[in-house]
């Protein structure tokens, strides 16, 4: 039995070939010979089933401790696989703070596709049960399933993902959580009761800004043959290279994620303590340890947000950074920062997005593994620029004197 670093390094062999080749191949044959009519190989048509797919695959499963993993060409292919396994009328409860593509996904696609979409706040376990349970005396049937993102995007507020998973469970509903912000180097779900973990696994597992892919894994192989199915019939399935390029990626997870946690803690130290932050974002720091653990988190991972005070254009800011890149994902290797309302979640209408605490003036912060003292300083020299584009607008206002007197507290 090997430990997570070794399997992250090393995988489960598929005895695929007998080259002695350190590294899995990649196979790019679309089709594979039969040995005879009648024959039932074990690979013969690339959507169906790919030698390096099916590493990474077997290896996302033993990652997360599920029974079969699934490569797919995005983190939304594989999002819009698992909610295809449900049928037109099922109802579906969502955490409410998620991702603006997921958001659209359920809100523009599969809405119309006949699942209803009931928003919750899964950090009120009263609600929540409420929600699952339905109501059959006035036609609400119970939920089909829970879906919830572990560390929300962007506001980065942590589920439990046991206690959501047992109320789900009393109710027969599935379990779904999107673990791209946590991986399992941080957190596996489905030990803490979930039914089906996804990722992005452009983020973390492949950490180079470099592909685009999602991965699915099941605790169940009933559940896993329904996400099988879909994943063969609609064939968003991840191509080989690009599945080498997770492989290769993983096998560095533990160590750049605690690289961009350790840089990510010194970050929001810093934001805490500067005058033109009126909020930190980030459940890593000190006074939350209790927090993470009683929740099943080894850590807080590399993301943080904040809201600047009043008056000051996040803008002004985020135009003016250099060793932070302006852009959208996270989990690389580089440090990316970008501004919520405009860019990751442009497709929840505003007054949704301010429902949930997505103000204009929120930042959201990709933090890498550069070194913590160049990603501060262009942090500083960025909000020095912002003050003084500030002043230059409010040139009849003493910023000063507003931030002492109490005004931006």
């Amino acid at each position: 039995m090997t430990r997570f670093n070794t399997q992250l390094v090393h995988g489960l062999p598929i005895g695929d070939n007998a080259t002695g080749a350190v590294n899995p191949p990649i196979y790019n044959s679309t089709t594979y010979a039969f040995d005879e009519v009648g024959a039932m190989p074990r690979y013969d048509y690339a959507r169906s089933g790919n030698p390096t797919r099916e590493f990474l695959e077997r290896q996302i499963a033993q990652l997360e401790h599920g029974t079969r993993g699934f490569a797919f060409a995005s983190g939304l292919a594989a999002i819009h696989a698992t909610l295809s396994i449900f049928e037109p009328g099922d109802r579906i409860v969502v955490g409410k703070n998620i991702y603006g593509g997921t958001y659209s996904l359920f809100h523009d696609y599969f809405s119309r596709w006949g699942l209803t979409i009931e928003s919750v706040d899964t950090h009120d376990f009263q609600a929540l049960e409420t929600a699952i349970a339905g109501d059959r005396e006035h036609g609400v049937s119970p939920a089909k399933a829970v879906y919830f993102e572990v560390l929300t995007n962007p506001l980065l507020d942590v589920n439990d993902v046991r206690g959501i998973a047992n109320i789900a469970r009393r109710h027969g509903a599935l379990t779904i959580v999107d673990n791209t912000f946590v991986t399992p180097y941080l957190q596996r779900p489905l030990d803490l009761g979930a039914d089906i973990v996804i990722h992005s696994a452009t983020k973390y597992l492949a950490g180079h800004s470099d592909v685009n892919a999602g991965l699915v894994v099941t605790l169940s192989e009933e559940v896993g043959n329904r996400i099988y199915f879909a994943q063969n019939r609609f064939g968003g399935v991840l191509a080989p290279l690009e599945c080498d390029a997770v492989r290769r990626g993983i096998q560095t997870l533990a160590l750049r994620m605690d690289r961009q946690q350790a840089n990510a803690k010194s970050i929001a130290q810093y934001l805490l303590a500067h005058p033109l932050v009126k909020t930190v974002h980030y459940p890593g720091l000190p006074g939350h340890e209790d927090e993470l653990r009683e929740k099943g988190l080894k850590g807080a991972g590399g993301v943080l947000s904040f809201e600047v005070v009043p008056g000051v254009d996040p803008a002004d800011m985020l135009d003016n950074l250099h060793v932070f890149r302006l852009a959208v994902s996270l989990g690389a290797v580089e440090s990316l920062a970008e501004l919520p309302c405009k860019m990751t979640h442009f497709e929840l209408p505003r007054e949704e997005r301010l429902k949930v605490g997505i103000t204009d003036e929120l930042v959201r912060l990709a933090v890498g593994i550069e070194d913590e003292a160049d990603l501060i300083e262009d942090l500083g020299q960025a909000f020095d620029i912002a003050y003084t584009k500030y002043i230059e607008r409010h040139s009849d206002v003493d910023l000063f004197a507003q931030l002492t007197s109490g005004v931006f507290a």
